[in-house]
């Protein structure tokens, strides 16, 4: 478990490194790759620690500085994924329904679901698009939407915007910003940066949440 956990944090931490390696291994097909990443990501309640962010800033920064990736194909396609992603995670959500927060699921974060059906309560809507830029949320969100927080024809307008800014801001910042000195040589900082502001969200509004928490059982003590 050690040794997963270690692998997982160096593969998002070294994002660019494993992209290259993908990219002279495998070529074209890295495309295919990266969907297939991006989808699951958004797409299946069970795999919320992929690295989505890190990973979209080092495709756009492969794709200015060694030009193997076409920086308008991996916009359509992953696009497409995070999209489809978002639709099968919503469908599951309402197949499963309601009952699911009382469930049992091995796989299934109950926490993870209260958080986000939490944010949900106080952003609305929006909390679709807010959503895309922060981890583990983004993955449960249209998974709580289809369980009964939202219809399919509001879903499907806040999905679209969230995955169109989500998949261009972290692009094109990579893009654009891939061929900076520093940017090659801090890669692992900057990812770490890109990491801490989007959990920042996440966390206040778990403080948020905590002291709301706490004045509203003071305040029931101090009634009795």
């Amino acid at each position: 478990m050690i040794e997963f956990v270690k692998h997982w944090l160096d593969m998002i931490l070294h994002a660019d490194r494993y992209l290259k390696l993908l990219v002279g291994q495998y070529q074209s097909w890295t495309y295919l790759i990266l969907f297939i990443i991006i989808f699951c990501e958004t797409g299946l309640v069970v795999t919320p620690i992929l690295p989505g962010d890190s990973l979209l800033f080092a495709a756009g920064t492969i794709a200015s500085g060694l030009g193997v990736l076409n920086i308008y194909a991996l916009i359509g396609l992953l696009v497409l994924a995070a999209f489809a992603g978002d639709n099968s995670n919503y469908f599951i959500g309402q197949f499963i329904g309601p009952k699911v927060f009382n469930m049992n699921l091995r796989f299934v974060r109950k926490d993870y679901l209260k958080r986000t059906h939490a944010f949900y309560e106080k952003h609305g809507g929006k909390t679709i698009i807010i959503a895309r830029f922060i981890p583990i949320i983004r993955t449960f969100a249209p998974f709580v939407a289809g369980v009964g927080t939202m219809t399919y024809s509001r879903f499907i307008l806040f999905s679209i915007a969230g995955n169109l800014l989500w998949i261009n801001i972290f692009l094109w910042a990579g893009y654009l910003l891939g061929t900076n000195a520093f940017i090659q040589a801090h890669f692992t900082l900057v990812t770490l940066l890109i990491i801490v502001v989007s959990l920042i969200p996440a966390v206040g509004a778990a403080i948020k949440g905590k002291i709301a928490s706490k004045n509203q059982s003071f305040s029931k003590n101090g009634d009795r």
